[in-house]
């Protein structure tokens, strides 16, 4: 009797902000490793999502969406999306209904040597053929081994994604063990969550300017204690996230602790303060303070 093949390999997820990428990734993993807003940019790392079975391993890399670089951190975001490119044995390349063609995109795409799959995401949200319509626009514009029309918010068609991928992917022994779900500690999520809900509770630059750092993570059987801080740019931000009489920052923290508690299925102990680290998206040294930089 011959031993059964065993296919495993990573799988990139790009395209520009905002259109799914997480979302796609956390429905693919069927676990929440991803930030997912209705804001652009939230994405800052390359965040890799395991999903084992029998004979198979794929490993998802969501990387941050594709823009022009305009901060030092832009350019350690975009080095992830590249890096990510370099080991990849699948792409899926996401773009959704809204979106069209253009020069950056067609930049990026060219890079690409390894198997393709296009997915034209939010499908849910097209009008009569729109959906039909974009696909075959898109397939005029770029050359895909496999073509794919879902809605990564409500599950559509996902299914059919894994099974492209599982096609495409080499022959090859698990890289994780099999029990693993992702290449991130703890504490990284613990810092995405609690980034997420500044996301959803201020606006403007405030978020952008926003940078988290778990210093004490600390578990027990019953309970994790867990102490963060929270950057800013500028002493004015830093009154505006804790808000008036700290409103604001209790908020992000009863927020932050339900969903850590979900996580991590313990009660949760968060301690959050507040500091200044002035332009610390332009300065090589605060990015590797903060885990942009090798």
């Amino acid at each position: 009797m011959t031993e059964k093949s065993h296919k495993a390999g990573f799988v990139s997820i790009i395209g520009k902000p905002n259109v799914g990428k997480s979302t796609l990734m956390n429905q693919m993993v069927g676990e929440r490793l991803s930030i997912i807003t209705s804001k652009a940019q939230t994405t800052r790392h390359r965040i890799m999502g395991i999903i084992s079975g029998e004979d198979f391993q794929v490993i998802y890399s969501d990387t941050p969406g594709i823009i022009k670089p305009e901060y030092e951190l832009h350019n350690s975001m975009m080095k992830f999306v590249y890096s990510s490119l370099e080991d990849a044995d699948v792409v899926l390349f996401v773009t959704d209904i809204y979106e069209k063609f253009d020069e950056q995109l067609e930049e990026q795409l060219k890079k690409i040597n390894q198997p393709l799959i296009f997915i034209l995401n939010k499908i849910d949200q097209a009008k009569g053929t729109q959906a039909n319509d974009k696909l075959d626009y898109w397939k005029e514009n770029i050359k895909a081994d496999a073509y794919l029309a879902v809605s990564a918010l409500e599950g559509l068609n996902v299914d059919t994604i894994f099974n492209t991928i599982v096609e495409l992917l080499p022959e090859h022994p698990a890289y994780f063990p099999k029990d693993e779900l992702t290449d991130k500690p703890e504490k990284f999520f613990v810092e995405e969550i609690i980034r997420e809900k500044i996301f959803l509770n201020y606006k403007k630059e405030v978020p952008y300017s926003t940078e988290v750092v778990v210093t004490e993570f600390k578990e027990d059987e019953t309970i994790i204690r867990i102490r963060a801080e929270i950057y800013v740019e500028r002493k004015s931000q830093k009154g505006i996230i804790i808000g008036k009489g700290g409103e604001a920052l209790k908020k992000v923290g009863i927020a932050s602790r339900t969903e850590l508690e979900q996580f991590f299925g313990k009660q949760i102990h968060l301690e959050t303060f507040v500091k200044v680290a002035e332009n610390w998206r332009k300065k090589e040294i605060s990015l590797k303070r903060f885990g942009y930089r090798s």
